[in-house]
């Protein structure tokens, strides 16, 4: 029975994915209507795999928007189809998304630039500085999956230092460099839904974010020195003892320039290809990021000949990847029926029309203060930045805001990325809490809450001075 259902649930995930690509380019009825049974279907698979203690979160959302469609008398089979569609496009995406560890995992791209780049690491500032700018750019092709990848490499370069001051040193630059990802980078479906859900200019977006996030990278190295001397430890001279150890075992600078330069040259072509044809092709974005990421992968593995690797991991992520996926896309999918349902009730416009008549009261205060801790407090009861995302996002598309498209994208990826820095419940703390034994609550509340209020404060100045 157990087999059955893991088979059945890795069949309907794909066959998900897959008809998502089918219907968006023939758009045919018939296959609308199969393409949302196999969401049903995975979604009583998910149930039964995943058991009810587990699934609590999407039976609510079901729930939720189910009796949101009685009340409102908005209950039909075409809803429910549309609701079960509504997020097939970043459930697509995640699908694929994976693909771009496979290309990281053929070569020590990490060890070869670390190595390469030792002169830079000469104090814990700078240490500090690599740590998360390595997590940020690496967050492009991992996601969250870096904080796990880069724990272990910094762990294996400072294998003798261990206690709560150190796990703070790591734990805080792994944490903030991804949150801050997620103000900008392209491949986080969060931002991605949030730029094609709101019509927000795509390169506008990205340059914004970025400057926005180097920003707050510089006030983490700040926020670090300062937080550092209340430990009382010189970490500076046991980072040096450390790399050099470390430096023993490197390649020659030959290799470490080739396989540096490699890694450039990857982030720039998928980087740039989405983006230049993003400007050139009318594709909706969420349906191109796949389609580059499939076509670059491919050609990664064909010019490096290892077309053998590429097809054991597709066997490998057919046979465990998917199902691995399952609660995630489960939620996606139930937050679907409840964005249909709060849209077709009007529930959003009520909200916003009484936040509206709040700044009547208050001239001073608008919705683009309000937005990031709608994302935040729900990230407190355990809702990911993306299922927050779709949620908020996917009610905002429909509620025309006074306000450019690009600012309530940051509104809102602010609020995901503080949400990240201090929820313990978000699924990035949880996975580093997991690696390095300290409780959720030190994690993330604990070690970010001041550089969480600067950081909104700082993203607030920027907003409000953009609308004034």
């Amino acid at each position: 029975m157990v087999q059955f259902v893991s088979r059945g649930l890795r069949l309907s995930i794909f066959l998900y994915a897959l008809l998502h690509f089918i219907n968006y380019f023939f758009n045919i009825e018939s296959i609308a209507y199969i393409h949302a049974v196999i969401g049903f279907v995975m979604l009583i698979l998910s149930a039964v795999n995943l058991t009810l203690n587990r699934f609590k979160l999407p039976l609510f959302l079901i729930t939720a928007g189910v009796i949101t469609l009685v009340v409102t008398g908005g209950l039909s089979a075409e809803h429910i189809k549309n609701g079960l569609l509504q997020m097939s496009d970043i459930i697509g995406l995640l699908a694929i998304v994976p693909l771009i560890g496979w290309v990281l995992r053929q070569e020590a791209y990490i060890n070869e630039m670390i190595g390469l780049a030792h002169k830079l690491l000469d104090s814990s500032r700078k240490f500090y500085f690599v740590m998360i700018s390595f997590t940020h750019i690496l967050s492009y092709f991992l996601l969250f999956g870096v904080i796990s990848l880069m724990y272990q490499f910094v762990s294996n370069i400072l294998q003798h230092q261990r206690g709560e001051a150190w796990e703070y040193f790591k734990g805080t630059a792994l944490l903030r460099g991804f949150a801050l990802s997620t103000i900008w980078t392209i491949s986080i479906p969060s931002f991605a839904f949030a730029v094609e859900a709101l019509n927000a200019s795509l390169w506008q977006s990205i340059l914004q974010g970025f400057f926005v996030a180097v920003a707050g990278i510089v006030m983490a190295v700040l926020f670090s020195r300062f937080e550092e001397k209340s430990y009382g430890i010189d970490f500076t001279s046991e980072i040096k003892k450390e790399i050099s150890s470390v430096l023993e075992q490197s390649s020659d600078k030959k290799d470490q320039l080739r396989t540096t330069g490699e890694f450039i040259f990857l982030f720039i072509t998928l980087f740039g290809s989405i983006f230049l044809l993003y400007e050139i092709l009318a594709v909706k974005l969420m349906l191109l990021i796949p389609f580059v990421i499939i076509v670059w992968s491919v050609i990664y593995f064909l010019v490096k000949r290892k077309m053998k690797h590429m097809v054991a991991e597709m066997k490998n992520y057919y046979a465990n990847g998917l199902s691995s996926q399952a609660y995630q896309f489960s939620v996606l999918i139930s937050a679907g029926i409840v964005i249909l349902a709060v849209n077709q009730s009007g529930i959003g416009k009520a909200v916003v029309n009484r936040i509206y008549s709040l700044q009547e009261v208050l001239p001073f205060f608008n919705m683009l203060y309000f937005l990031p801790f709608i994302v935040i407090i729900l990230g407190f009861i355990g809702l990911g930045p993306l299922t927050v995302m779709v949620l908020v996002a996917g009610i905002l598309e429909s509620i025309s805001l006074p306000y450019p498209p690009e600012l309530i994208v940051l509104a809102v990826t602010s609020g995901s990325a503080i949400s990240i820095l201090v929820s313990p419940l978000i699924m990035p703390v949880i996975i580093l809490s997991g690696t390095n034994g300290l409780s959720p609550f030190k994690n993330g509340l604990a070690f970010n809450y001041k550089f969480a209020i600067a950081f909104y404060i700082l993203v607030q100045c920027y907003i409000q001075w953009m609308v004034s």
